[in-house]
């Protein structure tokens, strides 16, 4: 099978399970929604009233933020890895996440209540620690494995720094506790509303900015020499990949590793090719993130885990497996 029909049976097959995955959010839970209960309600019928408030109180506003949340960071860990040349980079291991939760709480702290602020706050923190990598990454000699160990100082301090807001000012951010972590428990149709436009948004400038990806996979100089303007579009990138992992973080907290993990599983099926790796990561993401939500809500029934969790125990390992696999000098 040539490359292009086999990749639009991945596009294909991943659309699929994302479409399985959402229905499975939708309908399975403490109190299970039956699958015709739900195709009633999508088609505008008759349902229970337990069923519709369940649905339109809980599951849709759930299922729509992860599918939000997965989107944005698997397209984000997309253009950050394609953009600097780096397999282990990812919003939540260069900080861009520890960055946007950093300013969220910030905003929280200083103007409580101003819902429209808290995407934009996300948005400014992300591009911020963005900026300092793109910095970093243009240093002579500076090594991937460096980049990737600045990145996680950065978090460290953004980290102290969250813990120092909620400890002067506790009540600046409801459920903390699961912010810190990641988790979409709570989560409120009017939370969504801007940070869905920037997610929108973000995606369809990761998809157009694709093309200009695989220039930059050339290297620098056959890049220029195609009449490429490699910083230009390198930090443009950058900025898109801040605007998706400040929106995801608006709402879900600080989800890890789908922007580590991911991208690296496209590429296994549909290649290098970025104008394929960014809308697969993105469908891919999204159904990654609504099926660990899913497991979350019920494998410790009634007990509920935040979906971060589970994803540092997927991705973790994942982060080991990488850096053995690039031991071998890839990262220097």
């Amino acid at each position: 099978m040539s490359g292009t029909p086999r990749n639009i049976v991945v596009l294909a097959v991943t659309a699929a399970v994302l479409v399985a995955a959402t229905a499975a959010g939708l309908v399975l839970g403490a109190s299970a929604v039956s699958l015709p209960e739900l195709v009633a309600w999508a088609a505008g019928g008759e349902v229970a009233d337990t069923a519709r408030s369940i649905l339109e109180n809980v599951r849709v506003p759930r299922v729509l933020a992860a599918l939000l949340a997965g989107a944005a960071l698997a397209t984000s860990g997309a253009l950050i890895q394609a953009s600097l040349d780096n397999p282990l980079a990812s919003p939540n291991v260069i900080g861009v996440n520890s960055g946007a939760g950093l300013f969220v709480l910030l905003a929280a702290s200083l103007a409580p209540g101003v819902l429209w602020l808290t995407p934009l706050a996300a948005f400014a923190g992300a591009l911020v620690t963005a900026l300092i990598i793109f910095a970093l990454s243009l240093g002579t000699g500076i090594s991937r494995l460096t980049v990737v160990l600045a990145g996680i100082a950065i978090t460290t301090v953004f980290g102290a720094g969250m813990n120092t807001i909620l400890i002067v000012d506790p009540d600046a951010y409801i459920g903390s506790s699961t912010f810190l972590v990641g988790g979409l428990s709570g989560v409120l149709m009017r939370d969504l509303d801007w940070p869905a436009l920037y997610i929108a948004a973000g995606v369809l400038l990761a998809l157009a900015a694709a093309p200009k990806l695989n220039i930059l996979a050339l290297g620098d100089e056959a890049a220029h020499s195609l009449g490429l303007n490699v910083r230009r579009a390198r930090l443009a990138v950058l900025a898109v990949a801040a605007v998706l992992a400040g929106a995801a973080v608006s709402f879900a907290g600080l989800l890890g590793f789908v922007g580590l993990v991911v991208p690296h599983l496209v590429r296994f099926f549909v290649g290098h090719d970025n104008r394929w790796v960014v809308p697969v990561a993105a469908l891919a993401g999204a159904a990654f993130v609504v099926g660990c939500d899913l497991l979350a809500r019920v494998l410790f029934a009634p007990y509920e885990l935040p979906v971060g969790i589970l994803m540092a125990f997927i991705g973790g390992p994942f982060f080991i497996y990488l850096i053995l696999k690039n031991r071998g000098g890839g990262l220097d």
